[in-house]
């Protein structure tokens, strides 16, 4: 179970990152950025692809209710399609911490690669099963964004959003061929291109 060593290692105020929805056809990609008080950090944080959803959203609530500071940030499929899926989520990733009210001197960022963020990075490598503050920021990523894509599925609706949340599923397949790309699909991306291409609506 991830622990606090990392973040009492560190000078000042640390914070957790990290992001959700990178792999998606659909969707923004969504990053949260996490200060923890090592004296109220809530039990059983972890990875948030190793817990439910239910976890998942209790969590949530110890998180925001006893951090000494939270923040999530978006980047959309504008922004992706722009940026490429690395920078727009390393793009989430700033806009989380700068809605942090406490100002960080260092952030522990999930993964190895070295985002440009507004303080010191320090990249942790399956960080979200090693720092308490990386996993509380991977829960209120991942519960944000699957929020966010039940929200698209009373605006999209026949794509299945609120299930698969817009990853790989037979439902998602077969909207695609049938009802063709929604405004919030990602063009760039394989599946969504084909589809694009077997409609007309793209020359390959």
């Amino acid at each position: 179970m991830p622990d606090m060593v990392l973040e009492m290692a560190c000078p000042g105020p640390v914070c957790g990152v990290d992001e959700a929805g990178r792999g998606p056809w659909a969707g923004p990609v969504s990053a949260g950025a996490v200060i923890l008080d090592p004296a109220r950090v809530p039990p059983g944080l972890d990875d948030s692809k190793k817990l439910t959803a239910k976890a998942r959203e209790a969590l949530e609530i110890e998180i925001k209710q006893h951090a000494i500071a939270w923040g999530v940030g978006f980047a959309s499929v504008e922004e992706i399609a722009e940026l490429n899926i690395l920078h727009a989520a390393g793009l989430a990733m700033c806009r989380a911490i700068e809605a942090l009210s406490v100002t960080p001197v260092y952030a522990l960022v999930d993964g190895n690669y070295r985002f440009k963020l507004p303080c010191e990075v320090k990249t942790v490598v399956k960080g979200d099963s090693i720092s308490c503050s990386i996993a509380a920021a991977s829960i209120l990523a991942k519960v944000a964004r699957d929020r966010l894509m039940v929200e698209m599925d009373n605006l999209y609706p026949g794509y299945g959003f609120a299930g698969h949340k817009g990853y790989h599923a037979q439902i998602h397949v077969e909207a695609l061929r049938t009802l063709g790309p929604c405004e919030i699909h990602r063009r760039g991306w394989e599946p969504v291109r084909l589809a694009l291409i077997e409609r007309g609506e793209l020359v390959d």
